[in-house]
């Protein structure tokens, strides 16, 4: 993942605000367990709706093996609460307007227009153990975090 954070980097503190208008901090989040904190380009869009509805499938799964979901975008708080009010969403996404923690993460724009869509599975030190970039493999970054998460959850 040129460019973007590697498997064993430390992944970089934000407070981002959340689709209920609350600031939301990553580090307060890994005390519990992992994180699985997704970057997506853009609410009600194919791509993004179809992974969001993947992650939401999942959600009882990764619960189960302590892991949070969290998705990141630049759209608005009141956009992203639009986006999971109409698909019914049970996890936390974050507006980072501007993208400046997505610039942080290193996560690069396709044709340096459209924001990339990446996976990252950190553990509750802080610690990528995870990264997958994939424009169109929707299903890899659900099925892959999963494992992840499972595998951290047996250590």
């Amino acid at each position: 993942m040129a460019g973007g954070l590697q498997v064993g980097d430390k992944a970089p503190d934000f407070t981002l605000t959340s689709q209920a208008g609350e600031q939301v901090r990553l580090y307060d989040r890994l005390g519990s367990g992992a994180v699985v904190l997704y970057f997506y380009p853009k609410d009600e869009t194919p791509g993004c709706t179809a992974e969001a509805c993947a992650f939401r499938d999942s959600y009882e799964v990764f619960a189960e093996a302590g892991a949070e979901v969290i998705g990141v975008s630049s759209d608005s708080a009141g956009k992203h609460a639009a986006f999971a009010g109409h698909h019914n969403l049970p996890f936390t996404l974050l507006s980072d307007e501007g993208g400046r923690v997505r610039k942080s993460y290193g996560v690069p724009a396709v044709l340096g227009l459209i924001p990339g869509r990446v996976t990252y599975v950190i553990d509750r030190g802080g610690t990528v153990r995870h990264a997958f970039k994939s424009m169109t493999n929707i299903g890899g970054h659900v099925n892959d975090a999963l494992e992840v998460v499972k595998r951290l959850q047996s250590a």
